[in-house]
């Protein structure tokens, strides 16, 4: 398990012990890999920050409920409260990690001064062109990804090790390629693959989901037979199914990872492509950074040589009485509001209330009528929505979403978004926040033509991002553009637009779909392939 109790703060990153996490109250989620989420399940109960992406995978794959799940902004600055009463607060932005799809680090500041956690991080120069890094702060604290923090360990650069697997593919023309990856990172490689050998690449429906949430080019499907290069579990490079895949078809595997696999079969090859930093980039980063400390984040693996790169240590802070107030409390115990509220809300039935046959049949009935009401109530799609002559966009969604709509939440905000640069976060207890109304792509594809609404607009992957590109798109096309997407339930997602955390956790799941033209396909390769 990968994960810190920040000490002198209640900060818990990818820790999920709530056993062991004594005076922690705000938990921070930085990507979806299995090392990061031990002990996070469905039964997790407590507000959770992490990225957009990260959100809808959370939900998605965990079950996590919604209600715990605050999804902030990537590039953002949040304002959240660290006691019950609002007092005192700190700010976070989240950075992009370069790591895999929603991976994200998170800039700490305020009453402990300023604290960085890579996460599991890539190192590139220009994450340290972001605004919250090129204000001349103070790093105290660097919590850093020390995954490959070993100068006898020389890693290429991800595009030096994509070039190497793009020339062994090419070894071998007349090869299946199978590509040994865990359940999440490495897509765009496979995009770059796929582009540079005209192929469609051949995915599980759990990973086409995601590609199609990442916006990336149309070159993936799952049909068996569509493509000769499959992405499948890590875990199925082996011995016996490498003699298996040959006695059908040619085949050579590749496992893109940094880690000291022993090759099984001569036709199984480790290239060493990396979604950890290499000791030199380390070495760069904390450089350029000069922090006051280093804390590595593996604990089983070495850290060092970065002494010459440090600032002199400060003093511990002083923890403010109302943080150390809510710190001791204890977050099992309902607060004095909530307990309040519970006990007004709770209907007062003294004794025991004998009835007649006759008030029983009325009551029966009365009971029918309001579980058929019930039952209307928690649909989906309103049972009037058909029946009426017109229909306006926004109280079609007030109808869709109606909890969106409420000016005041009891319970802890699920999503958050700003108009501004600064966003302001509800307490963990007894504040309110307003929701602005949401836009129109949160209508499926289906209720657009019934209400009359346009074709919406479709985010296109960026072609020239290579291997290094984290699913940006660089264009906006409707679908009536050539380019589009031919799935009629392309999800209308992008990084750069308002609204991202509330849309991936509302995206429904039957609007990722698997069928792809093969004209799109083609234009996204002649695309790839034209010269500069």
């Amino acid at each position: 398990m990968n994960g810190v109790l920040i000490p002198h703060t209640p900060i818990a990153v990818d820790f999920w012990s709530l056993r062991r996490a004594g005076t922690a109250r705000l938990f921070f989620l930085s990507h979806m890999h299995s090392d990061h989420t031990v002990g996070l399940s469905s039964t997790w109960a407590r507000p959770l920050y992490c990225s957009p992406i990260t959100a809808h995978l959370l939900h998605r794959h965990l079950q996590v409920s919604k209600q715990w799940i605050q999804a902030l902004e990537v590039g953002e600055s949040h304002v959240l409260p660290l006691d019950e009463i609002g007092q005192e607060t700190m700010t976070v932005t989240l950075l992009d990690a370069n790591h895999c799809p929603g991976s994200v680090m998170f800039l700490f500041e305020g009453y402990f001064g300023t604290i960085l956690y890579t996460g599991d991080f890539r190192y590139t120069p220009s994450m340290l062109k972001e605004p919250a890094l090129t204000l001349g702060k103070q790093i105290h604290t660097l919590y850093l990804d020390n995954t490959n923090c070993n100068p006898a360990l020389v890693l290429p650069s991800r595009q030096e090790a994509a070039h190497q697997i793009v020339q062994l593919i090419r070894k071998h023309p007349q090869h299946n390629i199978k590509i040994g990856l865990y359940s999440l990172g490495k897509e765009s490689l496979l995009e770059q693959l796929a582009l540079e050998f005209q192929t469609w690449v051949v995915l599980s429906p759990r990973r086409l989901e995601l590609v199609q949430l990442l916006g990336l080019a149309d070159v993936f499907t799952v049909e068996e037979k569509a493509g000769r290069i499959h992405a499948v579990d890590h875990m199925e490079i082996c011995h016996s199914n490498m003699l298996r895949w040959n006695q059908t078809h040619p085949t050579i595997a590749i496992l893109p990872t940094s880690r000291k696999i022993h090759s099984s079969h001569p036709d199984i090859h480790v290239i060493p492509y990396s979604d950890h930093s290499s000791y030199s980039e380390l070495c760069a980063f904390v450089a350029a950074l000069k922090p006051c400390q280093v804390v590595p984040i593996v604990s089983r693996r070495p850290c060092g040589g970065f002494q010459d790169s440090l600032s002199p240590r400060i003093s511990v802070p002083l923890i403010p009485d109302s943080v150390q107030q809510y710190m001791s409390s204890s977050s099992r115990k309902p607060s004095f509001l909530w307990l309040l509220e519970r006990r007004l809300k709770r209907p007062r039935t003294q004794g025991v209330v004998f009835e007649s046959p006759e008030e029983g049949a009325d009551q029966s009935q009365a009971d029918r009528d309001s579980k058929k009401a019930k039952k209307e109530k928690l649909s989906p799609w309103p049972a009037n929505l058909e029946k009426q002559p017109s229909h306006h966009p926004l109280r079609i969604k007030k109808q869709l979403f109606p909890d969106l709509y409420s000016k005041e939440w009891n319970k802890a905000v699920p999503f958050c978004e700003s108009r501004k640069r600064v966003t302001m976060l509800t307490a963990p207890l007894g504040f309110s926040v307003h929701l602005r109304s949401t836009d129109e792509e949160f209508i499926s594809l289906k209720t657009r033509e019934e209400i009359g609404l346009g074709s919406p607009l479709v985010p296109m992957g960026d072609d020239d991002g290579g291997p290094e590109a984290t699913g940006n798109q660089s264009a906006w096309m409707g679908h009536g553009s050539p380019l589009s997407h031919s799935s009629k339930g392309t999800p209308l997602l992008a990084t750069e637009f308002r609204g991202l955390a509330l849309k991936y956790l509302l995206t429904p799941v039957n609007f990722f779909q698997a069928g792809y033209s093969s004209r799109s396909f083609d234009q996204q390769v002649e695309k790839y392939h034209k010269p500069c």
